[in-house]
Parts: C-alpha cells; structure tokens; sequence
C-alpha cells in the first residue's frame, strides 16, 4: 500500500464529509469515515488476496469455532495499515482526540474467553504470515451479556452490539445456503442399488454469510472471518394470511438460532437451540467449503483432503464430522469408506479442557430428534469404531464403555472428534500430558500418532505494539523493530538486564500505564487509588477452577493484618478484578458479589490508609483487557493445578511487563522454563499431587478449617456474615461439604507466603523492574506466530504465499 502523508489522510476525511464542531455526534460521524477510508484499502487488497489463492489452488485451513473475540477493529487495522499514527496525526490535527474516536466502536459481542480470544489471534497471525485461511463462526445479534454491578450483584443486560451498523461486514446474499433440522430420515435403495436417504418434514432454515476481512500486518493480505446468520426462508409479506401466527413464530424460532452468544442451557429449550446452533454453523461452514472446492476441481472430493484441511476448536463444531459423512453419503453417492476416508484425513481437533466433567455431551433423544439423519450415522460410526476395538484390541474390551462415542445414552463428542480427526492436540505441554497419561490415556494407547502439543499464543501485535505504544516503542528504540517480525528477537532485551537507566525507563512507562489507569478506575468507579501502588491483576472468566476465592481470601487475610496493626508495614496494594459469571452459575456470581462486600469494607475504612484498595471493573472485554494489562504489575494465574489447560492472559501480562504469581498449571510451566523459577511467583500443589489426592481420598478440607487459625476466621466471616454485613453461607458450604474440590484452603498458606515475596520484592525497584524484563525478552516464545507455523507445518500441511 502506498504511503500516505498526514495531510493527505485529513484531505480525504474532508472528501467524506465536510466536519462539524467536536461532539458527540460528530466523533460518530469521524469514526465511519475513517472506517470508509480503510475499507477502501481493504476491498482492493482482499480481492487481490482472493485472486491470488486461487489463481494458485493452494490448500486452505478453516478454523471452525463457536467464538472468535476479535476485539475492536479500527485501531488494529489502521496499525496493520501503517496508519495509526497518521490517522492519530490527522485526528488531532483536526480538533478530536483520537481515543474517542476508536471508542466510538462497540466489541462484537461474537466470543466469550480465553477460547474466542485465541481464535482471533490465530486468525491475526494466519493473515499476518500469508497463510490462506478462513475462520467460519456465527454472526450473533447478542453477545454473551453486558454485566453491570447493581449493588454488588451482577445484573445481565442484553449486548446490543449490532445496534448500529457494523462496518466491517459485508454481506453476501448471493451464497447464503438452506440448512435442514428434524424431521424424519428413512433409508432406501435406490435405482443404483445404493443406499439413500429421504427426509420428510423437516424445518428449512437460511444462512446467510457475512464476511469480515482479518488484515494481515503490512504485507496487504486479507482473509475473511465468515459469520452466518439465521433467517427465514421466506418473508412474511410472502405468506398466505392463514399462515400469518405460524410463520411468525417460525421465524422468532430461526432468529434465536443466531441470536445469542451461549444461550441458557439450564432448561431444555436452552439445550436444544445450542445443539441447533452447532449444526447451523458446520453445516452451513461445509456447504461453503465444498462450494469453493468445485469451482476449482472437477474431480469430485476423493483429494478434497490434499485442498482443504478443518480445525475444529474444541468440540462445539465436531458435528461437522457426521454432517460431512451426510453430505458426502446422501447428496454425492460415496460409499460409507471412501466418505470415511476422506473425512479422517481432513478434520483435526483442539482440544481446550483437561476436566472430564467439562467434556460436551448431548442426550441420545435430542440428537435424534435435531438431526435424526447425523444420529444415525454417529450410531454407524460408534457400532464400526467399538467392532474395531473388540476384534484388534481383546486387552481394551472391558474399556469399551468408555471410549465409545454413544454411552450412557450420552453422545460423547470428544471421542467422536478423537475417533475421525486425523490429529488432536492440546494447548500446552502439561496439558498435552494429562490428556495421553490420563484423561485420554486409552485412546492415546490406540491413537499415539495423532496426539500433539500446541502451545497456545496471542498476537504480540496487538496485545503489545498496539496495546501499549510506551513499551513498544521503548522496546524497539532498544533493539530494533525487528521483533515486530520476529518475536522471539525480543530476547535481545536480556543484554540491559542489569542496566539502571534502562529499568528506571522501564518503570516509568509502567507507572505512566498506571496512571492512565487509575484515572479510567476513578471515572468509572469512582475509587481513588494510588498509582505507585502495586497493581495486582486477576481478569478472567469467574470460575471456580480459576480460583478468584483465593484471591479474595488472601485480601481478607491481609486486612485483618492491618486492621490488627494498622502500622503493619506493607506495600500499598491496589487488587483488580474484571470477569464474567455465567448467568445460570450461582456460585460465581456470588464470589462477584463476595468481592465487592470485601472491597466496600475495605475501601471505606479509614484506618487502613489507603494500604490496600479492591477494585471490581464490569463489562471485562478485549478493549477493557487491553486498557488494564500494559498496567498489571502483578499477574494472577492461580487455577488449581491441572485444570487449566494453557492460559492465554498469562502470556499477555507476562509480555507487557507483570510478574506472574501462579501454579504450575497450564502454560504456567512453560513460562517457567523460560524466565526461571526466580522470576515468578509459584506456589501451591503440583498437578501429580492434585491427581493423588483425588486417588487416594486423603484430603480433609474441614481439618484445615479446624487447625488454620486463618481459614477459620475468613470462613466464620462468611458463614456469620462478613464483617456484619452479607452472608456467604453458600460459599462457606461448597468449601466444608464438598471437601474444597479445587484446593483452595489446601494452597492458602503457599499463596500467603507467595504474596508475602512480592512484597518483598516489590521493593527493591530495580531488582524487579529487571525481573520485568527478563520476562518480556523470553514472551516471544508465546506469540501466536509460533503456534501458527507450528499448526502449519505439523497438522495443517499448508505453504505460505509470497
């Protein structure tokens, strides 16, 4: 792309629309036409991206997944452009702040996690390296929930993101394709003598796609992100009058398909339009797919595999394995093995969760009555793999029961994907372990070719050049911009490592994070807190496993320390949180509201002189990760050892300059192995401990309650009410009766005495700005970069385009 001066950015703002006084109206206003200008670039380059793939008939990945949180994309496009700064330089130049300006977009509301976050980053790294690929998701009206905090609780409001026009999509009418649900399905013989399907009475649904396009970092490579929406067959206007009431409800069941990110799966209903969900996007993704491959090769799908390779991210998409056995059976005539050969050299799985009980499952009865026609071939599937094991493996019969895909009158759909994808692999080495040693311990026995390690990463461009300019501009006056290129470059930073003027620079843009900050906590909480105190950061989805009620506990502890000795000398400490709860998760929401009893009684008691703050920001999003993490000093990463399969918020503290206090869980292990065992904060149970205690039966939660003298008191407050104010009997129950399934009073004291060397270390500023850095020179390590090429050579058998 050519470069453009400032001048000539404002000259084509001022071509859009002439401007107005700065307000309200007008910052929207600027925000769509520099959003026009960019997709002027975008539109030329993707059709040029497009040409060139297929003049090329190169092989293409299609990353299948529920979510894909891609963030805001005004700012991160322009910076793939190389036009931040101009358009920053224009902005301002021309009366607006340019932040208010990238404010004016709202997050799509199309992901939730950790999960939907890394699809985007992968998405990022595909585009930034030439790799031809597509990400194929839904095109949610809802996202998951707006969270606001209404006395302490948290209260759902409906995330209208598409409430204004998105300008990022583009609607293509034209390849919108019929997708069929229920109904009955009954074989037959055909003229052929071949098998064949009829279906009668079924319930026709339209996709239609939206294409995003995910812009590659100044190389001018464009893929597309496609988001089907759900919508009628027909319009209303075009039914008969006695067909009115029917086809209205018709269409409020279509429109729900789409419509909300995770929809409330406590009920039936709820159940069923998630199961719904999941065939709309594999079945739509695999018309697309197969559409796309035609135009191109005429020889039908025996080598489709050689074209295409389908990563499934988790197993929300693995009903596309049944779905392309449908296709390639009913519609294409193949026989059940050469369908079966093609599908099991073309689909490969991630697996995100190492917890048994977190792997998805769907009744017998709602798989036959939502795709009756896929149960049957699931039930094919399972009746051929449990033969296969009973006749080549007599030492694994008795275990039958537990690899075998319908069991229990369950459909066990990561076993389906282990049974038809051609590679699994975890996100990180502990977890890639656990899942050949234990969790999927027989199938590895059966399967070891196909299990992988793939360590999770995120893109460094965006969640640190473009999330903290400071840093990265600092960073590269150091050692060059190389490492914008070449992320593990970033290791060259271990040559100043011991340099004073380069770690008091380092703490002052830490500090300047901080501040900036601070006054956004102040504007919207209204919580004055001190920004030379130590910033102690959890921000993740509020989960049990995740352990916020560790973090909350050590913050009652630490209280009750000051309140004893209100001249306790201890570092001011500012504890940030920011998560979600799912809306039917009671116990989660009322750790949230836990936090925020804790933080009232603390943040108004004048006697602990502001030593210690607690914070709570709602609504946690991309675009409020990226305001609180270039200021983290501290990065909480305290899931019970082996529940966390990798952790990506971890890499992004870590590469933005925060000390990580955490187990040795996850992606925890693999940040150690780099910086060394004295540059984080490990504490608590080891994985192999975790697993022994679950064994043997040992762990006795209520005599650590009886002998702590600590634990006792937090937990007394919780059951008699905290401080005299809110009961958490509900807590303090799951705790004592349920034996603390997550460790959380068996870890307390090594956290404690975890913290209490943070503390420590805190103090000697130039000790830990140095351990600051050595952790950003070795996060290169955990760019997605790295992942990508690792999934590239190793699975996806896919070249880069030059």
């Amino acid at each position: 792309m050519t470069r453009i001066s400032v001048q000539q950015f404002i000259d084509k703002i001022e071509e859009k629309r002439s401007l107005k006084e700065p307000n309200r109206e007008s910052y929207k206003e600027i925000y769509y036409i520099i959003c026009s200008i960019l997709n002027h670039y975008i539109t030329s380059d993707w059709k040029q991206t497009d040409d060139q793939i297929r003049s090329s008939k190169v092989k293409q990945v299609y990353y299948i997944s529920m979510e894909f949180l891609i963030g805001s994309l005004l700012k991160n496009n322009l910076l793939n452009y190389d036009l931040l700064t101009t358009c920053n330089d224009a902005l301002t130049e021309l009366g607006f702040d340019p932040e208010k300006v990238y404010k004016q977009e709202h997050d799509p509301g199309l992901g939730n996690g950790g999960l939907g976050r890394l699809a985007a980053c992968f998405l990022d790294s595909m585009a930034s390296l030439n790799y031809p690929g597509v990400g194929c998701g839904i095109r949610y009206r809802y996202g998951l929930f707006e969270q606001r905090i209404i006395n302490g609780y948290q209260t759902e409001f409906p995330d209208d993101w598409l409430q204004q026009d998105y300008p990022w999509e583009i609607r293509k009418e034209q390849e919108a394709v019929i997708i069929e649900y229920g109904g009955k399905a009954s074989l037959y013989e055909n003229e052929s003598g071949k098998l064949s399907c009829r279906y009668e009475g079924t319930e026709k649904v339209r996709a239609v796609p939206y294409d995003i396009p995910i812009v590659g970092f100044r190389n001018q490579f464009i893929n597309a992100l496609r988001l089907w929406s759900a919508e009628p067959i027909q319009e209303l206007q075009q039914i008969n009058q006695n067909d009115y009431y029917n086809h209205l409800e018709y269409e409020r069941q279509v429109e729900q398909i789409s419509g909300y990110l995770y929809p409330d799966d406590s009920s039936i209903a709820g159940k069923k339009l998630r199961l719904k969900q999941q065939y709309f996007l594999v079945s739509a993704s695999l018309r697309q797919i197969l559409n796309e491959y035609r135009q191109y090769h005429s020889s039908g799908y025996h080598l489709l595999y050689e074209k295409v390779v389908i990563q499934i991210n988790d197993t929300h998409p693995s009903l596309a394995i049944p779905e392309l056995m449908r296709i390639l059976m009913d519609e294409e005539q193949y026989s059940w093995n050469d369908a079966w050969h093609i599908v099991t050299n073309l689909f490969a799985y991630t697996n995100h969760t190492i917890m048994s009980e977190a792997l998805e499952t769907w009744p017998v009865s709602m798989i036959k009555e939502i795709v009756p026609r896929l149960y049957m071939i699931i039930e094919e599937m399972n009746e051929r793999f449990c033969q296969s094991i009973f006749y080549n493996y007599p030492d694994l019969r008795k275990e039958i029961p537990k690899l075998a895909i319908i069991a229990d009158d369950q459909v066990h759909m990561a076993r389906l994907a282990i049974i038809a994808s051609f590679r699994i692999n975890g996100v990180a080495k502990l977890h890639t372990e656990i899942l050949k040693t234990k969790e999927m311990r027989t199938f590895h026995q059966i399967f070891p070719a196909k299990f992988q390690n793939k360590t999770n990463g995120i893109s460094h461009r965006r969640w640190l050049l473009m999330t903290n300019p400071k840093l990265a501009k600092f960073i590269s006056s150091m050692i060059s911009p190389i490492w914008i290129d070449q992320p593990y470059e970033l290791n060259q930073l271990l040559r100043y490592t011991k340099d004073k003027g380069i770690l008091e620079e380092l703490a002052a843009i830490k500090l300047a994070n901080k501040q900036e900050l601070a006054h956004y906590i102040h504007k919207n909480t209204g919580i004055m807190v001190d920004d030379h105190s130590i910033f102690d950061v959890q921000i993740k989805r509020l989960h049990e496993y995740k352990r916020q009620l560790l973090n909350v506990f050590h913050i009652i502890y630490l209280y009750k320390r000051v309140q004893e000795n209100p001249q306790l000398n201890l570092m001011p400490r500012t504890f940030i949180f920011a998560a979600k709860a799912a809306p039917s998760y009671h116990l989660a929401k009322e750790i949230i509201k836990l936090i925020h009893t804790v933080a009232d009684i603390v943040n108004n008691d004048p006697n602990i002189k502001d030593k210690i703050k607690v914070v709570f920001l709602e609504n946690y999003n991309v675009s409020l990760a990226e305001k609180i993490i270039p200021a983290a000093d501290v990065s909480e990463q305290i899931s019970t050892a082996s529940k966390e399969a990798s952790g990506t918020g971890n890499m992004k503290m870590m590469m933005n300059g925060a000390l990580t206090i955490g187990t040795l869980d996850g992606a925890n292990i693999e940040m150690e192995n780099l910086v060394g065992k004295h540059n984080m904060f490990i504490f608590g149970l080891r994985s192999e401990d975790v697993y022994q205690h679950y064994q043997s039966g040992n762990y006795r939660a209520n005599e650590i309650f009886q002998t702590d003298q600590r634990i006792r008191f937090i937990l007394n407050q919780l059951h008699d009410g905290l401080f005299h104010h809110s009961s958490f009997k509900d807590i303090y129950f799951q705790l004592l009766q349920t034996n603390d399934p997550y460790f959380i009073l068996k870890d307390f004291d090594s956290y404690v005495e975890a913290q209490h060397l943070i503390d420590f270390t805190y103090r000697d500023q130039l000790k830990w700005q140095s351990k600051c850095l050595i952790n950003i020179a070795h996060s290169g390590k955990f760019s997605s970069d790295r992942t990508i090429n690792e999934y590239a050579s190793a699975i996806w058998n896919i070249k880069q385009l030059n």
